[in-house]
């Protein structure tokens, strides 16, 4: 069975995370998500989590090569089982960078996935999230709680997050139409994207990347 190397795309809110780990659970890939990454270096003490670290004091972001080389040690520990990254590539030169690293591995990318909704469904989804301090979540209109404001399973009260109140999305979608939304053109060019319509139901958007992964398996036997 031929192995997955998938990156996973979309906009904040187009439902990835959800869809992320329900493939990590059909076809057991390395998630190798960015932020979990870069806390295991730290929480390690790893020299890469070191020197990363050093940027992260000084509020600088850390350096491409230094999230690469974090990235193909990971693909590197997990064999070759395939891997789902999420979180990197963010930029076409980051994507560059990436494949060459890949090609020095002897391997090479399945395809990248694309989760896409339009901002108006991304601000109705994340703005409308509560949660408690105990980390439970509910959307006012899609799960709302029994009684306004008030978390169903622990009575405390529901607030909603500083990255989910209206402004905070609309300037987290700016930098993703103008850092990563070029990824799109990058990897269709290559002959990489597959796209899936995250307005859609979480499950028939399952069923097709599902579908859409059988095929491209089916492909490289022939």
């Amino acid at each position: 069975m031929s192995e997955l190397n998938l990156i996973l795309l979309g906009p904040p809110g187009a439902g990835k995370g959800t869809q992320a780990a329900r493939l990590r659970e059909d076809f057991g890939l390395a998630y190798i998500g960015t932020g979990d990454l870069l806390r295991e270096h730290k929480e390690n003490k790893t020299e890469l989590g070191q020197r990363a670290q050093e940027f992260m004091d000084n509020g600088d972001l850390v350096p491409d090569e230094l999230v690469i080389s974090m990235i193909i040690d990971k693909i590197e520990d997990e064999g070759d089982d395939g891997f789902l990254l999420d979180g990197f590539p963010r930029t076409v030169g980051q994507a560059d960078a990436l494949t060459e690293e890949l090609e020095k591995l002897g391997r090479r990318l399945t395809a990248a996935l694309l989760v896409d909704a339009p901002d108006e469904v991304v601000l109705q989804r994340l703005s409308g999230r509560r949660q408690c301090s105990n980390g439970h979540l509910y959307h006012v209109e899609f799960d709302p709680p029994k009684h306004a404001d008030v978390c169903d399973q622990d009575g405390k009260p529901l607030f909603r997050r500083k990255d989910d109140e209206p402004d905070t999305i609309r300037k987290r979608l700016a930098t993703y139409h103008k850092q990563t939304e070029p990824l799109r053109d990058y990897y269709e060019e290559r002959g990489y994207l597959r796209r899936f319509d995250g307005t859609r139901d979480k499950t028939e958007v399952h069923d097709h990347i599902r579908a859409t992964l059988a095929t491209l398996r089916l492909e490289e036997r022939l």
